[in-house]
């Protein structure tokens, strides 16, 4: 697999001043049950500063499912996993943890429950908030979990943050178009790579999104390249859309 993924992709660095460039990860892992090695070695092969994991283990000995994932992966665990129904951070040392918080969303009977892995972390002199997320495959509960999700943002109060996650919706859908009239999508930023991410196998539908708030500047965006395919197909049934973002240093 290329070193950088993508080919193109700039490598992770914090400049004289404190901005950095960030390299980050957005992975549907469908709870670690396909080939575990091939999730890792293709993890890697990205070189992400951060992971906005879902679909993470959340039942039996679920912590140690992800312990071992970051293990493999060369990461940390940050937060998230059952305690956020799913979603999942993993990190680099390179990051400085300020502070991390799961969030449950609001349970609608008969569906599956929903979640957010928050953070807020230092590159540099740049904070930067991070949402995982994993909306509804129900049209009404995704466009109010848009809400929610934007909601957060504002809770984060970090001066720049990334959602990032499995959206269970096409852009042009309501919660996606929810969600892009206040964040910007790295895809139609910056696109580097392919964008649709489902199913791996033969990929049609662009689910997967990393967004961010006005500030992050894209330097790239969408699903890695590899040498060597049967790993992205082998690895679970996303694809992984990988960004390079440039943070400024404050004024």
């Amino acid at each position: 697999m290329a070193p950088d993924a993508t080919g193109a992709l700039p490598a992770s660095r914090t400049e004289p001043d404190g901005t950095a460039v960030v390299r980050i990860l957005s992975y549907n892992i469908r709870s670690m049950r396909d080939d575990e090695d091939a999730l890792a070695r293709v993890i890697r092969a990205c070189a992400p500063d951060v992971v906005l994991v879902q679909e993470a283990p959340r039942f039996f000995r679920w912590r140690k499912h992800a312990a071992r994932l970051a293990a493999k992966s060369e990461l940390v665990v940050l937060s998230g996993g059952a305690t956020a129904a799913g979603p999942l951070l993993l990190c680099s040392l390179r990051a400085t943890v300020e502070r991390t918080e799961d969030v449950l969303l609001p349970l609608t009977p008969g569906l599956h429950r929903r979640g957010l892995a928050t953070a807020v972390v230092r590159f540099g002199a740049a904070r930067l908030g991070l949402i995982s997320c994993h909306l509804s495959l129900r049209e009404d509960e995704r466009y109010a979990q848009a809400g929610q999700v934007l909601d957060r943002v504002a809770a984060l109060d970090a001066p720049y943050t990334i959602v990032a996650g499995d959206l269970n919706e096409r852009p042009g859908g309501p919660a996606f178009t929810r969600l892009t009239a206040t964040l910007r999508d790295g895809w139609e930023a910056r696109p580097l790579g392919t964008g649709p991410t489902f199913p791996a196998a033969a990929p049609r539908s662009r689910v997967d999104a990393v967004l961010a708030t006005d500030g992050v500047e894209f330097l790239g965006c969408g699903v890695p390249a590899a040498p060597a395919p049967a790993d992205l197909t082998a690895a679970t049934d996303h694809l992984p859309v990988l960004a390079a973002v440039r943070l400024p240093a404050p004024a």
